[in-house]
């Protein structure tokens, strides 16, 4: 290994402490980190935090009140008595459970859609960057995909297929790419003219090889950024389908389900949509602060205020 290599990787490893450090000292990456962090906590050991089944109801247990006690009918068909921490719905249902359950449900849409908008986005943003050829057509298409409001086009894309959380999530994802694709787009037209790549094409690099090998490391930090911020849209974009009727079927917890069997009775029984309407916003705003916090942290004329 010559020297001029070895400078390199030195270098290399220089900038990722520094980030790393600057990730460490950053509150918002702190603050949102550690919120998601409970909140995929509470998702993975829902059923063991959830008190009862949340598809359990007893007609006689309508309407309770925050920590009014009752009984619950199991599968089985037992009566059991049970506590009501956050109520009971216009069913019968715990809400507490009910709740618990709903943040597997929009964490499971929130990241998988971001996943999936960023891969596809990905592809077709260094397709339409890096191969000339490709742009027009390529951007044309994203271009008639983003004139249509994301809300219509989820709704109509959920009614056309039976409503499932893989439909929901594909339906929220296609909103999406057109925005990773303009992002990734306008990154690898500025990131192709730079001196290594010109240099890895007169090597007769393959034309895969650069465009992720050489381009996509270079696209990471703006990325990660606009995962978090798709992350925090489909989880609102799917309560709000839900809130609408045409999201996830009723017998799935989510919390646009539970806001919307219980806006109808909201003035005498606020509990109905106060606690999944605390656990949205919460999610939703832990995201946001991540992703704030990643962008003035990874960003080059962010990190010198940082």
């Amino acid at each position: 290994m010559d020297l001029q290599t070895l400078s390199v990787e030195s270098a290399n490893i220089a900038r990722r402490e520094s980030a790393w450090q600057r990730l460490r000292r950053n509150w918002s990456v702190r603050l949102g980190g550690v919120a998601l962090v409970l909140l995929l906590a509470i998702a993975a050991v829902a059923p063991w935090l959830g008190t009862v089944d949340p598809t359990l109801f007893d007609a006689a247990s309508r309407d309770l009140r925050p920590g009014q006690s009752g009984e619950i009918m199991t599968l089985d068909g037992e009566l059991l008595k049970h506590r009501f921490v956050m109520g009971s719905d216009s069913f019968g249902r715990d809400i507490y459970s009910r709740v618990l359950y709903g943040t597997r449900v929009s964490l499971l849409v929130g990241i998988a859609t971001a996943l999936i908008a960023l891969a596809f986005g990905i592809v077709i943003g260094l397709s339409a960057g890096y191969l000339r050829w490709l742009d027009g057509p390529l951007m044309r298409v994203m271009d008639g995909l983003m004139a249509i409001p994301a809300i219509l086009l989820a709704i109509a894309l959920v009614a056309m297929w039976r409503g499932s959380v893989l439909t929901v999530v594909l339906a929220i994802a296609i909103t999406e790419i057109p925005r990773v694709t303009r992002l990734v787009r306008s990154l690898v037209l500025s990131i192709r003219e730079e001196p290594y790549v010109e240099a890895a094409i007169s090597l007769g690099t393959p034309t895969w090889k650069i465009m992720f090998g050489h381009i996509l490391p270079n696209c990471v930090a703006p990325l990660l950024v606009q995962g978090t911020y798709i992350c925090a849209a489909a989880i609102l974009v799917e309560a709000i389908l839900s809130f609408l009727g045409v999201g996830l079927p009723p017998d799935i917890p989510t919390w646009g389900n539970i806001m919307a069997e219980g806006r109808v009775q909201f003035m005498a029984y606020p509990h109905n949509l106060f606690y999944p309407g605390v656990f949205l916003a919460l999610t939703v705003l832990a995201v946001n602060i991540l992703g704030d916090g990643l962008r003035d942290t990874l960003d080059p004329k962010m990190a010198k205020k940082v």
